[in-house]
C-alpha cells in the first residue's frame, strides 16, 4: 500500500470532539449560507483527514491531498457558486497536483499534470481541490471476487460507520471521506452503482445524472455507454450545486454535446411541493430484509404524509439486459482503456502501459502485490471481446431494454413521475479472501445505469446503526426533477440518523 504525502495539521481538534459532532455535520454549512468561511473549513477538513484516516485504525479513504488548499480556499472565498468549498476527487479523474491511478501500481507515476474538463469547471465555480480519494482498483472492474474499496495504492477503505464493515464501491473513498467529514463534498464515478452504493452504505448523499451532463475526458474509463461522474455529499442541495458546478459541455466527449443540462441544479429546490406528485414503488426490488423493509416503510410513510401519491408496482426485471451490458463494458473497456493509455503524456525514464494488454502483463509480472486477493477475470476476458457487430447488437439491446421497455414503460404505463426502492442493504463484513457479500435482492439501479437515467441516493436511516438508502429515478434528462424530489424527502424525513462512530461494529 502507497500513501502519497500528508500536510501537517492546522487545528487540534480531539477524536471525542470529532466524534461528538456526528462525522463532520457540525462543520458542514450549505451553498445558501452567506457566512462561509472557506479557509477556516478547509482547516478543519484538513484535521479531520490527519486524525481519522491514517494508521492501521483509520477510514484509509483519502489517498493524498493539498499543502495549500487553505490559501485557495482564502484566494476562492466569496468567488463562484462554490466559494472556496472543498471537494475529494476519486482516483480515476485527472488533476493537475498528482498522479491518477484508478489503485493500480501500474499507474502510480502517472503524472498527467491536466486538469479533466469537470476538475477544471469546479475550479472555475470557485472550487477547491483538496486531495484524491481510494477507491475499488480499476472502478472493481478487473476480476472476480474482489473486494470493494481496495486497491493496491490505497489499501482497503472502511466504513466510518463500523470500521470492520465495507464501503462498497467503486468510489469507496469518496463516499466513506464524506461520512467522516474529511471534505465539503466528493465526486465519484459510476458505470453501475459505484456511486449509489458506497454513498447509501456510508449514509451520504450521492447523485448518478444522466450520462452526457458531466464530460468523462481525462477520466480513466470502462465504458463510453454508461460511465459518469457524479457528485457525493452530506444533503441533496450540496449535491445539486456540486452537480452544476462540475457540469458542462465537452466537444471531446460527444455525449456532453447538446444535452439539455440546466446551469444551477439548485434553483427551485425548496419550492417543490411532494403533494401529489405521483411515485412509483418497485415492490419486487425491496429486497428479502424485513429490517430494510421497516425502514423503507417509514420513508413511504413520509413521503405520503408530504402528500406524495405512491402506486405499488410489481415489474420483473428481463435479465438479459444484464448480460447485454456486460458484453459492452468489456468492449469498451479494451477500447476506452487503451484511448485513456495512449493519452498520459511522455514522461522521462518511465514506461507508461499503452493497452489493457499491458496492464494485464504488469499484474502478471506483479502478481504478489496485485493479484493476491482476486485476479483480472474480467481484463483477460474484455481483452479478447473483439466483436463489434456482437457488441453494437448488445449494445442495442440492452439500451432499449433498460430504457424503454423498463424505465420509459414503467413511468407511461403507470403514469407516476418518479420511481423508489431501497438502494442497497446495510454494509457486510469486509473480507478480503472472500470478497464482497453483495445481497441481489435490493435495488433498481441497474436499469438507470446501464441506460443512463439519473439515480439519486438519499439516507432513510439504519439497520443496527448501519446506514440505508433511499433511491429516486426518473426519466432519461429529468435530473433537475429528481433532485427536487430527493430534497422533498429529505425535509419531510423524521427518521433519524446515525452518526458515524468510528468503532469497529462488534465494538458498539
Amino acid at each position: 500500500m502507497i500513501k502519497r504525502v500528508r500536510v501537517a495539521r492546522l487545528l487540534p481538534i480531539s477524536l471525542v470532539a470529532l466524534a461528538a459532532t456526528g462525522g463532520g455535520l457540525a462543520i458542514a454549512q450549505t451553498a445558501a449560507e452567506t457566512s462561509f468561511d472557506a479557509e477556516a473549513d478547509i482547516a478543519q477538513r484538513v484535521e479531520r483527514i490527519e486524525q481519522l484516516d491514517d494508521g492501521p485504525d483509520g477510514v484509509n479513504a483519502v489517498i493524498t491531498h493539498s499543502l495549500t488548499a487553505g490559501f485557495k480556499a482564502r484566494a476562492a472565498a466569496g468567488k463562484g457558486p462554490m466559494g472556496g468549498r472543498s471537494v475529494l476527487v476519486k482516483d480515476n479523474i485527472d488533476t493537475q497536483e498528482w498522479a491518477t491511478t484508478a489503485g493500480s501500481l501500474a499507474l502510480q507515476y502517472n503524472f498527467t499534470r491536466r486538469d479533466a474538463p469537470m476538475i477544471a469547471n469546479l475550479r472555475a465555480a470557485g472550487g477547491v481541490v483538496l486531495g484524491k480519494t481510494n477507491l475499488s482498483e480499476w472502478a472493481n472492474i478487473r476480476g472476480d471476487n474482489s473486494t470493494s474499496g481496495w486497491s493496491a495504492i490505497g489499501g482497503l477503505t472502511r466504513n466510518p460507520h463500523a470500521m470492520d464493515r465495507n464501503s462498497c464501491g467503486s468510489s469507496s473513498g469518496s463516499g466513506a471521506a464524506i461520512a467522516a467529514g474529511m471534505a465539503w463534498g466528493a465526486i465519484g464515478t459510476e458505470t453501475n452503482g459505484s456511486i449509489t452504493c458506497p454513498a447509501s452504505i456510508n449514509g451520504v448523499v450521492g447523485f448518478k445524472p444522466s450520462v452526457g451532463i458531466v464530460s468523462r475526458t481525462h477520466v480513466i474509463p470502462i465504458s463510453s455507454t454508461q460511465d459518469t461522474a457524479g457528485p457525493m455529499t452530506q444533503t441533496v442541495s450540496d449535491a445539486a450545486l456540486l452537480l452544476s458546478a462540475i457540469a458542462g459541455e465537452d466537444p471531446s466527449d460527444a455525449a456532453t454535446v447538446g444535452v439539455p443540462r440546466i446551469a444551477d441544479y439548485t434553483v427551485d429546490l425548496d419550492s417543490f411541493s411532494l403533494k401529489g406528485v405521483r411515485i412509483g414503488v418497485m415492490v419486487n426490488q425491496l429486497g428479502n430484509r424485513e429490517d430494510l423493509r421497516a425502514v423503507f416503510s417509514k420513508a413511504r410513510a413520509d413521503l405520503e404524509a408530504a402528500g406524495a401519491v405512491l402506486v405499488n408496482i410489481e415489474h420483473d426485471i428481463n435479465r438479459e439486459m444484464y448480460r447485454d451490458s456486460f458484453t459492452v463494458l468489456k468492449f469498451e473497456l479494451r477500447e476506452e482503456m487503451g484511448k485513456y493509455l495512449r493519452s498520459i503524456p511522455e514522461m522521462d525514464g518511465l514506461t507508461t502501459p499503452r493497452s489493457l494488454a499491458d496492464l494485464i502483463a504488469f499484474n502478471d509480472a506483479n502478481k504478489t502485490r496485485e493479484l493476491r486477493w482476486f485476479g483480472q477475470e474480467t481484463f483477460i476476458e474484455a481483452e479478447a471481446e473483439t466483436e463489434r457487430e456482437k457488441y453494437e447488437t448488445a449494445r442495442e439491446n440492452a439500451l432499449r431494454i433498460a430504457g424503454k421497455e423498463t424505465l420509459d414503460a414503467i413511468l407511461a404505463e403507470h403514469d407516476v413521475q418518479f420511481l423508489i426502492a431501497p438502494t442497497r442493504g446495510p454494509a457486510w463484513v469486509s473480507d478480503l479472501v472472500n470478497g464482497d457479500s453483495f445481497n441481489g435482492s435490493i435495488g433498481f439501479g441497474s436499469p438507470a445505469a446501464i441506460a443512463g437515467y439519473p439515480h439519486l441516493t438519499v439516507p432513510m436511516g439504519a439497520i443496527e446503526n448501519l446506514p440505508v438508502g433511499i433511491s429516486f429515478f426518473g426519466a432519461k434528462w429529468a435530473d433537475h426533477d429528481v433532485l427536487k424530489v430527493g430534497h422533498a424527502y429529505e425535509k419531510a424525513r423524521t427518521t433519524k440518523l446515525p452518526a458515524p462512530s468510528f468503532k469497529r461494529w462488534s465494538a458498539q
